[in-house]
């Protein structure tokens, strides 16, 4: 239970790694609050643990700041206090930089980094009258290295990476720890269209060394650790999951 009582919010939880997340969370004794744009996903989630007190589900639009103020009033209503955020919730661009519109663009960044930054603010917000928190920014090793097609993606990854340390700096002195993991090539909904190219799937393990390819649990398991009491001397950290890619 090694984040027994703890009270922590999730987002983009209807599926792939945050689903992964929350159900982890829930096993090892945390109070969820698990929030996505698709509603029925959420559903489904709160089938799976119908009666399960400890999980509350919630639509939501990261990158809305009115959304947010509702989600954390609900989470301090239902459970009193909050000691996670998972900020997980992002959508994917295959746009190389002269094939990317404005709309495009702006699009991807309002959801990736700017619901980002509102989480990190609106939560932190909670956690400094705790003098205690843990935020985890989901970014990516596209926030870290070049790839072709992906612009707005990478910027948005991007800029996350960034935003975590300077919020680390920020926080600090609120013992508020804030870090960013950058997964690899991770098979979910977003990515299965990739998986299941074989031109896509020969090459993604061929940049990954080790024999395998990423699951949402082995994200999973590493935004457990940096939630969990064992990272109370770890911020403004990368934790890179990617079976070793930009290591090569």
């Amino acid at each position: 239970m090694r984040l027994h009582n703890k009270v922590a919010i999730i987002t983009g939880a209807g599926n792939g790694q945050g689903l992964a997340e929350a159900e982890l969370f829930l096993q090892e004794g945390a109070k969820v609050v698990a929030t996505d744009i698709n509603g029925e996903a959420l559903e489904l989630l709160k089938k799976r643990h119908t009666g399960n007190d400890n999980l509350f589900v919630h639509k939501h639009d990261v990158s809305s700041e009115t959304e947010w103020d509702i989600v954390i009033q609900k989470t301090i209503q239902l459970f009193g206090r909050l000691d996670v955020l998972v900020n997980n919730a992002g959508i994917p661009s295959r746009s190389s930089v002269i094939h990317e519109d404005l709309e495009g663009w702006n699009k991807v960044m309002n959801i990736n980094a700017t619901g980002t930054f509102l989480g990190v603010r609106k939560c932190a917000e909670h956690m400094m009258k705790q003098q205690a928190g843990s935020i985890i920014n989901i970014s990516s090793v596209y926030g870290i290295i070049g790839e072709k097609g992906y612009v707005s993606y990478h910027a948005s990854k991007g800029a996350v990476r960034s935003l975590t340390k300077a919020a680390a700096m920020d926080l600090a002195e609120y013992n508020i720890r804030v870090n960013s993991v950058h997964p690899g090539m991770i098979e979910t909904e977003m990515t299965r269209d990739l998986f299941e190219n074989s031109e896509k799937a020969k090459w993604m393990k061929e940049v990954t060394p080790l024999p395998l390819l990423g699951k949402p649990q082995d994200v999973a398991y590493g935004v457990l650790y940096l939630a969990s009491d064992e990272a109370n001397f770890v911020t403004g950290s990368e934790l890179v999951i990617d079976g070793g890619w930009i290591a090569k």
